[in-house]
């Protein structure tokens, strides 16, 4: 197949290479139409995100194609080819199904398993087709790229396990709190990996949220975004009670909360569970807390020796996705062959009834003689013996899809035969039922 990927990663390139190539363009579709303006390029799509910038295209000419992109790329940001050849990767045919199907899975992602890449894709698909550069190739692929996105997402475990401190924080929660509903929150600092941590937790449909910080101003302002309320930093241990998650994220320097403290907000609560994050380092609340009867206290450690354990549980999981891609592809590569035997299957037809049509003619011709009658019978002869001998080679064909050999008996009959289909107009059913499939998959 025609298809390109030519691109570079967090795995190749450092931030500030990537930076400079990305394609962050007011007008991203003048982009695409100047890369398939390129001579033997025929459809173009950019993926650009923090950690890629990749360009998808299909050419009639794969080495020369990928040369032609690289000179554009590096020109278009005003770089020197030798500056990006380095840390560039190139996929064709196959290999470049392959590595689609795993960005589209996450599995090529820095974060393994991440929901965004998806999104980001279908983005890029979006505004290839917008901008007129997207064809054949890329609507009969893009849609089984998402087909295999959904099934790893659905059939193995990849998304499900945390692996960053935020999300870590919210699952623990879960397990404490079962629903996270009409949870009270307080939010002690304003360090981001807290206030991530509270956005996750505040997404949950949480209560009351409370916010203090040193900075009383800074406060109001990360309370605003919580629509939550906040208290003097002097008087959040009054509030704790109150709270049955507490974030603490401050630097301090010192412990803000201690056991003693803590004892006596339990009486408070009558014993209600309460579930502490302490991700401060130095840490802000007395580890011995973790010895009182329904408080629940975790640091950064703590979160950490999480996402370690859900990590090994994601990388168990991409090696059942890795087995989906493969049998995803070769479903592509089937259902590919199965298209591009349709028009092969058709022009063997076209000609095979060509040269019995011309044959009966003339041999009717100088059988004047013959009545109406007698026509009838040679005519039904001829397309009698012409149809038993291509019902096999026929029904041969139109299994072409279901295992390799199929390209092997497509070739022979090209070439037997001196076949040279155009699939744009023999087959074009099977790709308008190729078409269909696109708008299901990207629902």
């Amino acid at each position: 197949m025609n298809f390109l990927v030519l691109g570079l990663s967090y795995k190749t390139a450092p931030v500030e290479l990537r930076e400079r190539l990305n394609f962050a363009s007011d007008d991203p579709g003048s982009v695409l139409r100047a890369m398939t303006d390129l001579p033997g390029m025929t459809e173009a799509m950019i993926l650009s995100t923090c950690n890629r910038v990749e360009v998808y295209a299909a050419s009639k000419d794969l080495p020369l194609g990928c040369a032609r992109l690289q000179r554009y790329m590096a020109a278009y940001h005003e770089l020197d080819e030798n500056q990006v050849k380095p840390h560039l990767y190139v996929h064709c045919g196959r290999d470049a199904i392959h590595h689609l199907f795993r960005v589209a899975s996450s599995l090529d992602s820095m974060i393994l398993g991440e929901p965004q890449i998806l999104g980001q894709l279908k983005e890029a698909y979006n505004q290839a087709e917008s901008s007129c550069t997207a064809g054949p190739v890329f609507n009969r692929l893009m849609p089984k790229a998402f087909a295999a996105a959904k099934r790893v997402r659905n059939e193995t475990a990849i998304a499900q396990h945390a692996v960053s401190v935020s999300y870590a924080a919210v699952e623990l929660a879960r397990k404490i709190f079962g629903e996270l509903t009409d949870k009270n929150v307080m939010i002690v600092g304003a360090g981001k990996m807290c206030e991530l941590a509270a956005r996750h937790l505040t997404g949950q449909q949480v209560g009351e949220v409370l916010v203090t910080n040193r900075t009383l101003a800074r406060a109001q302002a990360l309370a605003e975004q919580f629509d939550g309320r906040a208290v003097p930093f002097a008087e959040f241990p009054l509030y704790l009670s109150r709270a049955d998650i507490v974030l603490t994220s401050t630097a301090a320097g010192g412990l803000l909360v201690t056991r003693t403290q803590l004892e006596e907000v339990i009486r408070q609560r009558k014993n209600r569970p309460m579930f502490l994050i302490d991700i401060a380092v130095p840490r802000n609340i007395d580890p011995d807390a973790n010895q009182i009867d329904n408080v629940y206290l975790y640091d950064i450690d703590d979160l950490n020796g999480v996402i370690e354990t859900n990590l090994r549980e994601r990388r168990k999981a991409a090696k059942k996705a890795e087995d989906i891609i493969e049998q995803e592809i070769d479903r592509f590569y089937s259902w590919l062959r199965s298209l591009e035997a349709t028009p092969m299957i058709v022009a063997l037809r076209q000609q095979v009834e060509e040269i019995r049509r011309s044959e009966t003619e003339k041999t009717l011709h100088g059988l004047r003689h013959l009545d109406a009658g007698d026509r009838r019978a040679i005519e039904a002869l001829t397309l009698s013996i012409v149809n038993k001998l291509l019902h096999s080679p026929l029904s041969v064909l139109k299994r072409a899809g279901d295992d390799i050999t199929g390209e092997i008996y497509l070739e022979a009959v090209r070439r037997l035969f001196d076949l040279n289909p155009d699939p744009q107009k023999s087959g074009m059913d099977a790709v308008e039922e190729g078409a269909d499939t696109k708008q299901d998959s990207i629902s």
